[in-house]
């Protein structure tokens, strides 16, 4: 079963053994600040293919955009099997994390031809059951992507309270990041999607705690140069890619950034060598 799986993730890793995931799946948590940049998502996903990331990370609904385009050379498709409501401005009465697909959670993915699929595991202050619903959700997952040969990116989210600022905030703590990691990992993950730690030398822990592929998470926007300082950075501590959604689709042309950070992941370039591809694509 190994191999089945290690068939689906050469199309997501390329010959590197990293990859550039940008993920769109945002319009699932139904929170509208999250669509700004998403409104004509056909565009958005037509934009990716041209600048060609290794992966695009879409829920079943959209996912017809990116598979109807002919040929093979497309990022490979990612694709969200959860829902949830923790990324409002808001906490609820009632916070969920749910599978899109009660009945067979994965038959989407294997209909559109995913390279994988990815869930997340909560962890809210005070919000205990979004965590067990979290476990509850990858523990199904798991025998159902064995028998299939799909593998399983978990996203182990560490999030602040909204009592300071109403909306999702990462914690950027590293004693809760690590445990969250290897608990991912111990309850299957194939490939962990995580937060970045507050401070970057320590993220090595995180990799040591995974013991299978990690992605780092891009977060909110930010600033662009900064952002581009801070993921060399996490690349240096064994990282195998980063993964990043409003830094990419917010942005005027989406493409220029995809290069920038294909060239970093993949060819080692400088935060200055990404910077001037960023701008030379900028211009031309």
């Amino acid at each position: 079963m190994y191999q089945t799986k290690k068939v689906r993730l050469n199309r997501m890793f390329n010959e590197s053994g990293k990859c550039l995931d940008v993920a769109i799946d945002h319009g699932i948590f139904n929170e509208y600040s999250f669509l700004e940049g998403l409104e004509k998502i056909d565009n958005v996903v037509n934009q990716l293919v041209i600048a060609a990331p290794d992966a695009i990370q879409m829920n079943y609904g959209q996912t017809d955009i990116l598979q109807a385009i002919p040929g093979k050379n497309k990022p490979a498709l990612v694709m969200r099997v959860d829902v949830g409501n923790p990324y409002n401005a808001q906490t609820h009465k009632v916070m969920f994390s749910a599978l899109q697909n009660e009945d067979e959670p994965i038959l989407e993915a294997l209909r559109m031809d995913a390279a994988c699929i990815v869930v997340n595991l909560l962890l809210l202050p005070g919000e205990p059951d979004l965590h067990r619903l979290s476990i509850k959700n990858i523990s199904r997952l798991r025998g159902i992507c064995e028998k299939y040969g799909m593998p399983m990116m978990v996203e182990p989210l560490v999030m602040k309270g909204n009592s300071a600022r109403g909306g999702y905030q990462v914690d950027g703590n590293k004693n809760l990041i690590v445990p969250l990691v290897r608990q991912a990992r111990e309850i299957g993950a194939d490939i962990i999607k995580a937060d970045p730690t507050e401070n970057v030398e320590d993220y090595h822990e995180v990799v040591e705690a995974a013991r299978c592929p990690v992605l780092v998470r891009g977060g909110g926007k930010e600033d662009l140069k900064s952002i581009f300082q801070k993921s060399y950075d996490f690349l240096q501590q064994g990282t195998k890619g980063l993964v990043y959604g409003r830094n990419i689709y917010q942005h005027p042309n989406p493409a220029q950034i995809v290069k920038a950070f294909m060239a970093m992941i993949h060819q080692n370039a400088s935060v200055e060598q990404a910077w001037e591809i960023y701008k030379k694509n900028y211009n031309n």
